[in-house]
């Protein structure tokens, strides 16, 4: 694998694996624990968070391996993964799948390719990766602040 493409992989499977830490240490009954709502955006659980880091990451090797830019949202309702363990079983689902995405990657190279969104934009596999890597991370980093709010463990 070069040096870019293993970078990029190195930083997703770093991402699941703070994701995984992080599940692990949160009490079931705070994994949606809500804080109390702001007046102008929305407020989303720990747990919330640790989906949504996923489904960005779910959404876009699914793109990458067989076209299929689903919206992950409804398999990923708190209602449908309602425990820590279950949270951590959908991490290992998209981990698998991630891997998969990078295994279709051969080379630095093809990181220059361009790639037709569901938008119909066209973007390039590298600035897919990171967009998709900067709003799985925001989403990761918020997921961790909400920890914060009930939790003195240090992360």
């Amino acid at each position: 694998m070069d040096q870019l493409l293993s970078a990029f992989s190195a930083q997703f499977a770093a991402l699941n694996e703070r994701a995984l830490a992080l599940v692990r240490r949160v009490p079931p009954d705070r994994l949606y624990w809500q804080p109390r709502a702001g007046r102008n955006f929305p407020v989303y659980s720990c747990g919330e968070h640790l989906l949504r880091a996923a489904a960005c990451v779910e959404q876009t090797f699914g793109g990458i391996t067989a076209n299929l830019w689903d919206d992950p949202f409804e398999w990923t309702l708190p209602e449908t993964l309602p425990t820590p363990d279950a949270v951590a079983a959908y991490l290992a689902e998209v981990e698998a799948t991630r891997r998969r995405g990078f295994a279709l990657i051969r080379g630095d190279e093809e990181l220059t390719k361009e790639i037709a969104l569901p938008s119909g934009e066209m973007q390039t596999l590298a600035a897919l990766l990171l967009a998709t890597l900067t709003r799985a991370a925001h989403h990761q980093g918020c997921a961790c602040a909400t920890f914060r709010l009930f939790s003195d463990e240090q992360l």
